[in-house]
């Protein structure tokens, strides 16, 4: 018997003749406080991403057959667990891991890099940018943690990370960099890092939680022993996340979660724990959540090129269109331009950032995200470069169901306010900027 739960051959579904996998929502109308309506224009990619038209047909599908997986004998037990265990496989092939490498279910890259952490063998040395996201920058502790300024060349950014390593005590060693910055988009040089931190003997952890929805990954070829992801961010928000790398560190670790599922034999005197990937996986797993990582990656592995071109094309036009607002400045890492994926950050002299998202909201319909991104450091210090003071800026971040004339109204709305100001009156609600007398109305589920 086939089921036809096993998608392995299943026709992408794609977004019309271009292959752009399609999202849900991309139809959701929202109500502005003048009383109209429009099509949402979701700009705020990086924190969450949309539910792939896939992944919901392919949840919705599961969800009958949905079971405890391991150890059950009933056939939906049986098909959970494959679709489990296959999802394994698929991570793997996505990120081009080794075949040794363990692949952990997470909840997300800040559960990955706790993980990790707590996996560390003893006085093993972590160096960090400290503008990375909250997620990769937090849980390294101890007297051998060393966070270092990221400099504005990408050359010096691995000299920097050079001279940490050589300055750090012997032992093991630790470097942590993200792929793509969460606040600007910027990729970072992670291939000339790892080949530093092989000369020094480190190993090398791979935040990919902002690069893994828009390009290609390589562990082979970048060369890092580790790679932590999160489903929300690629289009798969059912709460799972991934670990992928080598296992020998997590072997010798403690269990993550002391629990059912990490443990191989207990007896009224000891505990004899599980060695593989289930020795961090104690309790029952997010069956579903991670069924839906999977399809995710098998729909943007099937649709690289397309997917490329869409958002180059888009962050393009967005990037013209805020060179001409006045007085916005847009927030970089480096001061030479690099390749990026689609994020990008800014300021407008004489407008906050929570008012500008408020109205952008209220008034256009326009999602984006306000605030210091969960990267306090980078964001201040971007914005200071800026020649404006502040801690906080205004994110715009495209995905696969932004479209130009999102980008447009974006643009349009920016010059507008900086113009003649919003329509409507606003006020700080529990430090929160929103319209007075808001009239809108939430969906009645959220009743």
């Amino acid at each position: 018997m086939t089921l036809a739960l096993d998608r392995t051959a299943e026709t992408t579904e794609t977004l019309g003749a271009q292959g752009i996998p399609a999202v849900a929502g991309v139809t959701v109308r929202v109500p502005l406080v003048t009383g109209d309506e429009i099509g949402y224009a979701n700009l705020d990619h990086a924190a969450s991403a949309p539910c792939l038209d896939a992944v919901r047909t392919a949840v919705d599908e599961f969800l009958p057959w949905y079971a405890s997986v391991h150890r059950g004998a009933g056939f939906a037990s049986q098909v959970s667990t494959r679709l489990y265990e296959r999802t394994r496989d698929i991570l793997r092939r996505f990120v081009d891991a080794r075949g040794t490498d363990t692949v952990v279910f997470t909840r997300n890259t800040t559960d990955s890099f706790n993980l990790l952490a707590r996996s560390l063998p003893r006085k093993t040395s972590v160096v960090v940018f400290d503008t990375e996201h909250h997620a990769a920058l937090l849980p390294w502790r101890g007297p051998n943690v060393r966070r270092v300024s990221l400099p504005r060349t990408r050359l010096a950014a691995v000299s920097v990370v050079d001279e940490a390593l050589a300055a750090s005590p012997e032992g093991p060693r630790l470097v942590v960099v993200a792929g793509a910055s969460n606040v600007t988009g910027e990729l970072l040089p992670v291939a000339e890092i790892a080949a530093v931190a092989r000369k020094h003997g480190a190993r090398v952890a791979l935040d990919a939680a902002q690069l893994a929805p828009h390009r290609r990954i390589s562990l082979r070829e970048l060369d890092v022993d580790y790679v932590a992801l999160s489903g929300h961010k690629l289009y798969a928000p059912f709460g799972a996340g991934a670990l992928i790398g080598r296992g020998d560190w997590l072997r010798a670790a403690e269990p993550y979660l002391a629990g059912g599922g990490a443990t191989k034999l207990v007896t009224e005197d000891a505990v004899v724990w599980n060695t593989g990937a289930e020795r961090h996986e104690a309790g029952s797993p997010n069956t579903v959540g991670v069924y839906a990582l999977g399809v995710a990656c098998e729909q943007l592995a099937a649709n690289w090129a397309a997917v490329g071109e869409h958002e180059a094309a888009l962050l393009e036009r967005l990037l013209k269109g805020l060179a001409g607002i006045p007085g916005c400045a847009e927030l970089r890492l480096f001061d030479a331009p690099v390749d990026r994926v689609g994020t990008v950050s800014f300021v407008v002299d004489g407008f906050e950032p929570g008012w500008l998202a408020a109205v952008l909201s209220a008034e256009y319909g326009i999602g984006v995200r306000d605030g210091a991104f969960c990267a306090h450091v980078a964001t201040k210090r971007l914005i200071g470069t800026t020649g404006r003071e502040g801690q906080q800026a205004v994110r715009v971040s495209l995905g696969l169901g932004s479209t130009e004339e999102h980008v447009d109204r974006l643009v349009l709305a920016l010059r507008q306010l900086v113009a003649r100001g919003p329509r409507w009156e606003y006020a700080k609600v529990d430090g929160r900027w929103a319209p007075v007398g808001d009239p809108r109305e939430l969906p009645p589920f959220c009743a």
